[in-house]
């Protein structure tokens, strides 16, 4: 069957849509410096022995500053904090009044947070995943990132974009866990201090170091 004239077209529209999305993931990467948004995270578990899946919200802050460190502040409906600050990883649980700190060069390479705070650039990126523009959806263009390393929890992940400002990470884990974060007034270069990824473990807390 041949292809009408409209169809061409449409497909050709088509191509160059998917092919901005590449180009709002590099240029985000490329000019956003440092960042700050607000965020809502569902968290939705698969099924499990014949149940319905679970989901849970949660709500927050994130800053970052390129090219390796960020922090995100949970704040509902358990308070917890994780900060890179450009050597380690901590992880604060308010809670249980615990710290968890981990080398940060061993964790972070196949990672949302690599893709949307520490890549210095796109060909950085590729080295650890594998880009490819998909169809716009919920008035965003996205794009599929998958982990060329197969030994982390990371299974897929999709980051929305709305222009050139990043709106949202949809992830996938081995588990079959599905994360979705969107974010909301995304600020780009200006107004995060330097202050926002330092940690020192609060006075009483327990700290553990990860291997």
């Amino acid at each position: 069957m041949k292809k009408t004239f409209a169809a061409v077209l449409l497909a050709g529209a088509a191509l160059a849509a998917n092919a901005g999305a590449l180009e709002s993931l590099e240029n985000f990467i490329k000019t956003a410096k440092t960042g700050h948004a607000d965020f809502t995270q569902v968290v939705t578990a698969p099924p499990k022995n014949g149940q319905a899946a679970k989901t849970r919200t949660s709500t927050g802050t994130f800053d970052f500053e390129r090219p390796n460190r960020f922090r995100f502040v949970y704040r509902k409906p358990f308070e917890q904090t994780i900060v890179a600050d450009g050597q380690t990883l901590w992880m604060h649980d308010v809670d249980l009044n615990q710290v968890t700190s981990r080398k940060q060069a061993k964790v972070l390479a196949s990672t949302p947070a690599a893709l949307i705070a520490s890549a210095p650039d796109i060909e950085t990126l590729k080295k650890d995943f594998e880009l490819q523009a998909l169809p716009d959806s919920g008035g965003m263009q996205w794009v599929q990132a998958l982990p060329r390393s197969k030994e982390g929890q990371l299974a897929s992940m999709k980051v929305g974009f709305r222009g050139d400002q990043l709106a949202a990470l949809d992830i996938l884990d081995s588990f079959g866990q599905r994360s979705l974060l969107t974010f909301n007034g995304m600020q780009v270069n200006g107004g995060v201090s330097a202050d926002a990824f330092r940690f020192q473990p609060p006075q009483g807390a327990d700290v553990v170091k990860a291997p």
